[in-house]
C-alpha cells in the first residue's frame, strides 16, 4: 500500500504566532502525525526547550538538510528502534564552567533516565563567538566568529567516537535587545536566538552530512509571572538540550540515491506540504511548489493564513499553487479529505456543474 506523507514547516526566527516560540507547534505536528504515515518536521516544530514529545512517525530533519531532500539531492533514512544514533556533544568553549557542568547532567541524565547512547563529548578549541543579528524584515539571525573550531569538534566527533548525529549547545549572548526579549517572553515577536542557531547546525549538516540540532547556552532569566503561556517551556529550567537530544537520537540520516533502499524516502513521495501562508519563499517550499517535471506529481501545498509571521511571500506572489485555509484545524481536515481522495469541492454549499468539450 502506497503510504502518504505530509511535510510540515515553519520557518526559524521570522516571528511565527504558532511556531514562533519553544514547543508551540508540537501539538500542531502531533495531531497531523495521526493522518499520515510519516511526517516531515523540523527542530523548530519539534523542540520545546525541556519538553519535548517523541512520535514514532516523525523525521526529525535539520534545516538544510530538508532543503536537500525537497531538491531530492537526499533522501530520508529512518533509524531502526533498536539502532538509533549515537550523538555527539559539542560544547562551546565559551560557555563557563558551572553552566557547562548543567549542560553536562542534561546529558547524562537522558542516558540514565531515558536510555539514549551517546558518545563522549567534545569542547571546541576556541570560543564560538556567537553574535546576534535581526534583518530590516524583523527577521533574527547571527554569525558565529569561529566556524572553524566547530567543523574540527563536529570531524573529531565523527571519525574518533563514531558519532551519527551532532548536538550543539554554544554560548549566546546574555545581552539581547531588551524590547525585543520583552516582547517575545510575553508572546509578541521574534524568538531573537532562533535564526543564529538555524547557522550552527546548517554548517555541520552541509558540511558532515549528518542530522545536527542546536541548544543554547544562556543564563537563566529573572523570574516573570505575566509571561505568555507559549514562552513558558523556555523559562522552566537551566538549559534547552533535552529536546534536542530526544530528537536527535531517531533523526533520519541523509543519503544519496546509491545509498538508499526500499525504507528510504525521496522528496517524491511527499504528498502534501503545509506551510504559513505569509512564508512561502523558503527553500524548501520554492523545491515543492515550482515542480515542473510531468513525470513528478506536486505535493499538494497548504498555505495557513492565521499562522502570521514577519515574511510577506505569499504563494501566489511566486506562481506556487496552494490551497489557502484560515487555521491548522482546517488543515488537518484538508489532508483528511484529499489521502482519501476526496474531491475538496464537495465540502463547498457551491458546486459548480460540468461542461461539454467543443
Amino acid at each position: 500500500m502506497t503510504s502518504y506523507n505530509v511535510a510540515l514547516i515553519i520557518p526559524t526566527g521570522i516571528g511565527a504566532a504558532l511556531g514562533g516560540y519553544a514547543g508551540d507547534a508540537l501539538p500542531i505536528a502531533r495531531a497531523m502525525a495521526q493522518i499520515c504515515d510519516r511526517l516531515i518536521t523540523h527542530p523548530n516544530v519539534m523542540n520545546g526547550a525541556q519538553l519535548y514529545w517523541p512520535i514514532n512517525n516523525v523525521l526529525y530533519v535539520e534545516g538544510y538538510g530538508l532543503n536537500q531532500f525537497a531538491q531530492g539531492v537526499w533522501g530520508l533514512q529512518p533509524t531502526q528502534p533498536s539502532q538509533p544514533n549515537r550523538i555527539g556533544l559539542i560544547l562551546d568553549q565559551g560557555i563557563e564552567s558551572d553552566l557547562r557542568s548543567r549542560h553536562l547532567q542534561v546529558a547524562e541524565a537522558t542516558r540514565a533516565t531515558l536510555g539514549l547512547t551517546l558518545t563522549d563529548y567534545v569542547i571546541t578549541d576556541a570560543p564560538l563567538a556567537v553574535e546576534l543579528r535581526t534583518s530590516p524584515s524583523g527577521a533574527s539571525w547571527g554569525t558565529i566568529g569561529n566556524p572553524d573550531s566547530l567543523l574540527r569538534a563536529a570531524e573529531k566527533l565523527i571519525t574518533q567516537a563514531q558519532a551519527t548525529a551532532i548536538a550543539v549547545i554554544a554560548r549566546f549572548p546574555d545581552q539581547v535587545d531588551q524590547t525585543v526579549l520583552d516582547n517575545y517572553r510575553h508572546g509578541s515577536g521574534v524568538d531573537p536566538l532562533s535564526g543564529a542557531e538555524a547557522v550552527i547546525s546548517h554548517l555541520i549538516v552541509r558540511q558532515f552530512q549528518v542530522p545536527c540540532a542546536h541548544a543554547p547556552a544562556l543564563s537563566p532569566l529573572p523570574l516573570d509571572p505575566t509571561i505568555s503561556p507559549r514562552a513558558a517551556a523556555e523559562e522552566i529550567g537551566y538549559t534547552f538540550l533535552p529536546c534536542v537530544l530526544v530528537g536527535l537520537s531517531r533523526a533520519p540520516q541523509f543519503v544519496k540515491s546509491e545509498q538508499g533502499n526500499k525504507d528510504t524516502l525521496w522528496s517524491k513521495q511527499v504528498n502534501a506540504l503545509v506551510i504559513p501562508a505569509s512564508a512561502c519563499g523558503g527553500s524548501a517550499t520554492l523545491s515543492w511548489g515550482q515542480i515542473q517535471a510531468p513525470s513528478v506529481q506536486s505535493p499538494l501545498i497548504i498555505a495557513v493564513s492565521d499562522n502570521q509571521t514577519q515574511m510577506q511571500v505569499p504563494p501566489e506572489a511566486l506562481a506556487i499553487k496552494a490551497i489557502r485555509v484560515n487555521s491548522y484545524l482546517e488543515a488537518l481536515g484538508v489532508l483528511v479529505a484529499h489521502r482519501a481522495g476526496v474531491n475538496l469541492d464537495c465540502f463547498h454549499p457551491t458546486f459548480s456543474t460540468m461542461h461539454c468539450l467543443s
